[in-house]
């Protein structure tokens, strides 16, 4: 099945111990910072701090690092569609990214799995499977993402799912936010990305 074949490609094959050791930093990274790290920004820089205000920025970034990692990285659906479906969870669980808006997240959660998963699809691919640039792969895996998130937001919003008071600062969240934390993440990913590439071409030589 070729979506089989697309899922099991990663940059190379591992050792089992480092196959381990990659997955669970992985999972920790989409599991605790969205939970956590909002949380920990307030506390030791202060609620009204410019860090700690713009908290979804730092954490989507960390996040989308997260799902690159995974593509690139990692195989297998289950590792996948844990990391994709892990942090929305986690953020609305500990409400510390969104604060009082993080119940009405629930609508949107099915929108950003999908998104994520499209990401993560993306890379697998068309850098691995297609052998494509890497930020080809980015580029295009960041609007699809965005498309979907914000689109579905934008299709729940004519309902009015959600509070008007809240539409405006979910717009943005869903839409330009998206946009700024995947192409953050993407752009970050790629240092070690390529650092990593470097230093296997020169420990083969």
């Amino acid at each position: 099945m070729e979506n089989e074949k697309v899922i099991n490609k990663r940059i190379r094959e591992y050792s089992k111990g480092t196959d381990i050791a990659q997955t669970i930093v992985i999972f920790l990274l989409a599991l605790l910072v969205p939970t956590f790290l909002g949380q920990v920004l307030n506390k030791v820089f202060g609620a009204t701090s410019t860090i700690a205000t713009n908290s979804q920025l730092i954490i989507g970034t960390i996040v989308n690092m997260a799902l690159v990692m995974t593509a690139i990285n990692l195989k297998g659906w289950a590792k996948i569609l844990g990391v994709v479906t892990m942090p929305s969870i986690a953020t609305i669980l500990g409400g510390y990214v969104f604060g009082t808006s993080s119940v009405f997240m629930v609508y949107m959660i099915p929108a950003i799995w999908v998104g994520n998963f499209i990401l993560v699809y993306a890379y697998k691919w068309i850098m691995l499977d297609k052998k494509q640039n890497y930020f080809l792969a980015g580029i295009v895996g960041i609007v699809l993402k965005v498309l979907v998130i914000f689109g579905v937001f934008n299709l729940l919003n004519v309902f009015n799912i959600f509070p008007e008071k809240m539409v405006t600062m979910l717009q943005t969240s869903m839409g330009l936010t998206q946009l700024i934390t995947a192409s953050l993440g993407v752009v970050l990913t790629s240092i070690i990305y390529y650092a990593e590439k470097k230093y296997n071409k020169t420990k083969d030589l």
